[in-house]
């Protein structure tokens, strides 16, 4: 009896190897697919300009160089354009978290009148194309004066409706005996949120920081339209104006372009078991 318990229990854990094998082989090719126009990217990007018009095909540089680097550094303002981009990620995800959590906290540990219909108003919010907003958004700020600036950036950004819903679906698991226990020991709202509910939320805050960060960094639309001056621009804008400008030279295109993405490839290999984590709870809940 025991033998043929054995028997059928190696049946059940028995893996079919050839499925994963194909599977792995998909997964590399898929991959490779992926990555080839990023690495043909960064490996144009030390080449020279008459390499590359004489053969465009070629992955390899015969002969690295950095001309596209110097060309870069220049011809256009890099330096004002990493600053700003880094400066509006830094401030949104800042502002988002501490606005999606706090937003978050009232939904989930309070009640009040309305609350249903008000959080199912703030959820329809997101069925809303920003499409729609982009005029409405762009009168808004240019009433505000705030045209030309990086506050024009900032402001229509520091709440997200994602992040609130987030960020109270992870409240809710929070126990409300850790907040009795503050009020107890005579903390108020303010007290209970920034003692008990934000240390009690470092994946929610990784995965809302992680997913404002990128869109922000890699934002274009808005800046194009909220954005005048060359030296105000941000790195997405900025790669297609120089691109316009020196469309022949390709090598400091791409050297912009490498410039622009390694940020983000850095930031993924430092945190990118904060990154998954944040993928896989934000879809569990």
């Amino acid at each position: 009896m025991k033998d043929r318990k054995r028997v059928i229990k190696e049946k059940n854990t028995y893996r079919p190897y050839h499925i994963i094998i194909i599977l792995f082989l998909f997964l590399s090719v898929f991959s490779a697919a992926m990555m080839y126009p990023i690495v043909w990217m960064i490996c144009t990007s030390f080449k020279s300009n008459a390499e590359i018009h004489m053969n465009k095909t070629q992955f390899f540089p015969t002969e690295w160089t950095l001309e596209g680097y110097r060309t870069a550094m220049e011809k256009a303002p890099i330096g004002n354009w990493l600053f700003n981009s880094i400066f509006i990620t830094v401030v949104v995800t800042v502002i988002v978290i501490l606005t999606s959590t706090f937003i978050g906290y009232v939904f989930g540990k309070y009640e009040f009148k309305l609350k249903k219909p008000l959080f199912m108003l703030l959820l329809a919010t997101m069925m809303v194309p920003s499409q729609v907003t982009m005029i409405p958004r762009y009168m808004m700020i240019m009433k505000m004066g705030l045209l030309n600036k990086m506050a024009a950036l900032i402001v229509p950004s520091m709440v997200s409706t994602f992040s609130i819903y987030l960020a109270k679906q992870f409240i809710e698991d929070i126990p409300d005996s850790l907040c009795e226990a503050a009020k107890i020991d005579g903390a108020g709202p303010v007290g209970i949120y920034w003692h008990v509910i934000l240390p009690n939320l470092k994946p929610a805050i990784g995965s809302i920081g992680i997913f404002t960060a990128m869109a922000h960094w890699n934002d274009y639309l808005n800046p194009l339209l909220m954005l005048n001056d060359v030296e105000k621009m941000t790195l997405p804008l900025g790669l297609v104006y120089f691109s316009s400008q020196r469309s022949e030279d390709l090598a400091a295109t791409m050297a912009v372009a490498t410039m622009i993405m390694v940020p983000m490839i850095i930031i993924f290999l430092l945190f990118q078991r904060q990154f998954i984590k944040g993928l896989a709870l934000s879809g569990m809940k």
